[in-house]
């Protein structure tokens, strides 16, 4: 829970450190504008906006290229937690028997299966796909095996032995 934590935390950093250089500037611009504006006394809204625009423009053409770094570094760091670091720890992973002695959707899978008596016998046999008739079985074609698998979280506890 805490690395979601600390990525969550690294997010809004790198949120505040993009949006910051653009607020700051246009606060900077604004207060220029409104020191002249109080001195020369002019005192239109629409000429504060055309320099905060330009300067704020300008910000993102030059930190342009590190913000993309950023978040492209925040995304690689998400995908490596959620595919390979998550997946892997167990305190973040469902046991494989976890639905075994809730049913969540139990009212609403009534008649789902009307070619099989039971859903238990579904349960029981999780490899085995429900066919209505044999032409839907005649479709069915197994996904392609590559020359090495990796085995799944199940299998990988079986092979470990837990």
């Amino acid at each position: 829970m805490e690395i979601l934590l600390e990525y969550l935390a690294k997010g809004f950093l790198i949120m505040l450190s993009i949006s910051m250089p653009c607020v700051l500037v246009a606060a900077g611009i604004g207060l220029v504008v409104g020191i002249l504006q109080a001195v020369t006394q002019v005192q239109e809204q629409t000429i504060a906006a055309a320099p905060k625009i330009l300067g704020v423009f300008l910000v993102i053409i030059i930190g342009g290229v590190g913000f993309i770094k950023l978040l492209t570094n925040l995304f690689t760091e998400g995908m490596v937690l959620a595919f390979n670091t998550v997946p892997k720890s167990e305190q973040f992973v469902l046991d494989s028997n976890y639905y075994k002695y809730t049913t969540p959707f139990e009212h609403e899978m009534k008649d789902k299966f009307k070619n099989i008596d039971n859903i238990n016998e579904i349960m029981k046999n999780p490899g085995k796909v429900p066919y209505i008739d044999q032409n839907q079985r005649a479709k069915y074609t197994p996904a392609p095996k590559t020359a090495m698998p990796k085995p799944n979280l199940v299998e990988t506890k079986k092979i470990l032995g837990r």
